[in-house]
């Protein structure tokens, strides 16, 4: 690499993956390491592959869900349930870094290719298993989807309007936690294989994500023995720190501390007595008093579009936003232009289209998309050939469905 550039080199261009993943987390954590230039191989069943596959929308038969999730993969088709499927499988193997699954725990053992016999074949091979429940532990057989994950994880108990009914998130957050995890999982077993010379298994559950990603709730009912309650978009420790009425729509309003809190009383609402307010003198008295301050409050918002409250509040440097839809964020400048956020790709069936962007953004080794979402078995000949198959072997394979 010394003759490159830096710019020129991406940060994982050296590792190589296998992606046996299917729907949505394993898929989104193959193509986080994709756009950093890891080598992925999205492996998939003959015939039918990722269920994905059959998620719309469609554009010219193909689906775009699944081509958002697999960008910067090439795909090939194989039966690991027939020997000779198996025995590319372990070809493949014996030269990646990398392995990424979400089976259920123990398909891949039953299938004569688990973690074990996988490190037999390659000692430095990193095993990436992602499931619901994990791969140990009573619920570990439990079947795990993203609702599941939002529901048993606790999301859902804390999400929602007051009084109302436990909500799940309005995307698969649950999906995308794992899939995150899975990829921090994967490089820090790269990193330890740098002073180990071996590789290991990553076991990574979507029902712990989600828990992990509660954060201060535990700690508030470890406190108090008492189950947090749904506040809608209000915050459990601080306000005013919510979605406020304007004369157009909502605003958000943030004050995250005693100094900001008082600019606000004092430069934007004009009501400088809220501060020495019995009912608002701490932050957790105003927690608990948030229903009246923000009726206060919202006498002063109503008389202002969402856009002037947001310059007035960013003009005295105090945090405000206005809230997006989707086809707002799609047309900002920051988010969608600037920092990226929607790639448009060439697809081979789809056309243009775009994707998602990538929101980590290494300055010198920035993420890109070298290309789109392979169809269904695009690649098999040029993998196989790779591996010394020729075109009479991968056609045979092709007529036994091997591939």
């Amino acid at each position: 690499m010394s003759g490159k550039n830096i710019q020129d080199i991406q940060a994982l261009e050296d590792l190589k993956v296998l992606d046996l993943t299917r729907v949505v987390a394993g898929p989104y954590a193959g193509s986080i390491l994709g756009d950093f230039g890891a080598q992925v191989l999205k492996i998939e069943i003959p015939g039918r592959g990722d269920d994905a596959r059959a998620y719309g929308p469609y554009e010219n038969g193909e689906s775009m869900y699944y081509a958002n999730l697999n960008r910067n993969k090439k795909g090939i088709t194989l039966n690991l349930k027939m020997e000779k499927g198996k025995k590319i499988f372990l070809k493949l193997v014996e030269d990646a870094d990398i392995l990424l699954e979400n089976y259920r725990p123990g398909v891949m053992d039953k299938l004569g290719i688990g973690y074990e016999k996988l490190h037999e074949v390659n000692p430095r091979l990193i095993y990436g298993t992602l499931s619901g429940f994990g791969s140990y532990g009573p619920y570990s057989q439990r079947p795990g989807y993203d609702i599941v994950s939002q529901g048993m994880g606790g999301l859902m108990s804390i999400t929602g309007a007051e009084g109302g009914e436990p909500t799940r998130s309005g995307n698969a957050m649950g999906d995308i936690l794992g899939g995150m995890n899975l990829v921090i999982g994967v490089l820090l077993a790269v990193h330890a294989r740098e002073m180990t010379g071996i590789g290991q298994k990553i076991d990574v559950s979507l029902v712990d994500s989600v828990v992990a990603s509660l954060e201060n709730a535990y700690v508030r009912y470890f406190k108090s023995k008492e189950l947090p309650k749904r506040t809608g978009n209000a915050y459990a420790s601080i306000a005013p720190y919510d979605t406020y009425q304007a004369k157009d729509g909502r605003v958000i309003l943030a004050c995250g501390n005693q100094k900001l809190y008082e600019k606000f009383c004092i430069e934007v609402l004009d009501m400088p007595w809220m501060i020495t307010d019995e009912r608002f003198l701490t932050v957790p008295l105003r927690v608990k008093n948030n229903k009246i301050q923000k009726a206060y409050i919202e006498e002063w918002s109503i008389r202002y579009t969402v856009d002037e409250i947001v310059e007035k509040m960013l003009s005295k440097g105090i945090p405000a936003a206005p809230l997006y839809n989707v086809k707002q964020i799609t047309e900002d400048e920051h988010i969608a232009k600037v920092r990226e956020m929607f790639i448009e790709v060439e697809h081979p069936v789809i056309g243009r289209s775009k994707v998602n962007g990538n929101p980590v953004k290494l300055m010198d080794m920035m993420p890109r998309i070298n290309y789109p979402a392979p169809t269904l078995g695009q690649h098999n000949e040029e993998v196989l050939a790779g591996l010394g198959y020729t075109k009479e072997q991968i056609g045979a394979l092709q007529e036994e469905k091997v591939i």
